[in-house]
């Protein structure tokens, strides 16, 4: 049984999709990718994605640069400037998170029902 709990737990499937897998850290990521420059800051972020919390939005840009999916960039101006981008990592990430948005819109009728 302890081997079996261990193996599940040292799923690479398991530990990766934890770390993007949540309800609002897809779309920062989608919303970052599909931004014209790469670059975002807090408040544009919050304005595309109304119903994230001020503090959700926050937890997740932490955990995702915890994770090294997204770069958090600071000037020393006042007010201070901070900006968001995908990391290379990030990047490499983008075309499965794009394929399963793809397959969303697709299946959209399908899946989501009342």
């Amino acid at each position: 049984m302890a081997d079996i709990q261990a193996e599940y737990l040292a799923c690479p499937i398991r530990q990766v999709v934890s770390r993007f897998g949540d309800k609002w850290s897809m779309l920062v990521l989608f919303m970052l990718n599909r931004s014209e420059t790469g670059v975002l800051r807090f408040n544009e972020i919050r304005r595309l994605m109304t119903d994230c919390s001020q503090k959700m939005l926050s937890q997740t840009l932490k955990n995702l640069e915890r994770s090294h999916l997204v770069h958090r960039e600071v000037y020393p101006e006042v007010p201070p400037r901070v900006e968001y981008s995908l990391t290379d990592t990030g990047r490499s990430l983008m075309p499965a998170v794009t394929a399963l948005v793809d397959w969303g819109k697709e299946h959209f009728a399908e899946v989501v029902t009342d």
